[in-house]
């Protein structure tokens, strides 16, 4: 039990992912998982009997995308799952791993594009620029649409934006194979497919670089991007109530969800309309939906320099 001076809050639970956003999430994930199998396949048999490494390694991508599509829908089905005796806090860190588990088959991808690029460039193979022209050009409307899907989950969701930025990306690459193959159909030039190649590697670097940041500051704790620790300070600061505060923490439950805990010391007896308020406010402000709130008055403020 709390001692009588230290009056902690509830999580304050925010009901932001109905039911129907759930059904939307799923049926972006099955549509676009379903598509980018059928073109990975179209993609894959035109680039074996078109010798077009581009394509292949396009192929090889959109695999990796597909399996990141599984994880991260897995991950938000998880997410979903009630807390439990073992899991307090339910599954929600499952869509960060997830993000990290991604970042590694963007990694594996590069991995695999580099090596068989640089084979190709050893060992030249004849081209077929029109194969390559017509199955890329199916690549930027198959992963056009599915990066539309996730256009409206990629503000406040990092397993939603790691979708979309794969897609985006590979929408880009799809056009710069197109481009490619033209100038191979005018000039000739095979080794622009290898160039082509090196730049989807290159677009996968990036890509996998801003995921890897990101979701690894989630999984150490890192204050979310979307939420100014100063400007809740000066919120917390802002109280006619409080004095000071310490122990200060925001960190992710998930990709969507966030948490705070605060030590809050006043300058005069509070009650739990106080501290519902606060929750309140924490989370229309800044979209913490996990506020666990500490009171300190007078004699019986409690020094929790060391506490965690």
């Amino acid at each position: 039990m709390y001692p009588s001076c230290c009056q902690k809050a509830y999580k304050f639970m925010s009901h932001t992912h109905s039911h129907n956003k759930s059904d939307e999430s799923g049926r972006a994930f099955r549509l676009g998982i379903s598509l980018n199998i059928a073109f990975v396949a179209i993609e894959v048999l035109f680039g074996v009997l078109s010798n077009s490494m581009a394509l292949v390694a396009d192929a090889g991508h959109n695999f990796s995308d597909i399996i990141a599509l599984v994880l991260s829908w897995i991950a938000v089905i998880l997410s979903q799952r009630k807390p439990t005796l073992k899991f307090t806090y339910g599954l929600r860190r499952s869509t960060i791993l997830a993000a990290l588990l991604n970042t590694i088959l963007l990694i594996a991808a590069v991995a695999a594009i580099l090596f068989e690029t640089l084979h190709r460039i050893n060992m030249p193979e004849q081209i077929s620029s029109s194969q390559v022209i017509m199955v890329a050009s199916i690549g930027i409307v198959i992963n056009g649409f599915t990066a539309w899907l996730f256009i409206k989950g990629k503000k406040n969701d990092l397993n939603i934006r790691s979708a979309f930025i794969h897609f985006l990306a590979d929408t880009l690459v799809s056009f710069g194979v197109v481009v490619a193959g033209i100038i191979m159909a005018l000039t000739g030039i095979t080794w622009i497919d290898s160039l082509v190649s090196l730049m989807i590697a290159a677009v996968i670097i990036y890509s996998a670089y801003r995921l890897f940041i990101d979701s690894v500051n989630l999984a150490l704790d890192a204050v979310p991007d979307n939420i100014d620790i100063l400007k809740v300070r000066e919120y917390l600061q802002s109280l006619p109530e409080v004095d000071s505060f310490h122990d200060l923490h925001i960190w992710a439950l998930s990709t969507t969800v966030s948490a705070l805990t605060v030590h809050l010391t006043t300058n005069k007896q509070t009650d739990n309309t106080f501290i519902s308020g606060i929750q309140r406010q924490l989370h229309e402000m800044f979209g913490i939906e996990h506020a666990t709130i500490q009171v300190e008055y007078g004699d019986n403020y409690i020094d929790c320099e060391n506490c965690n």
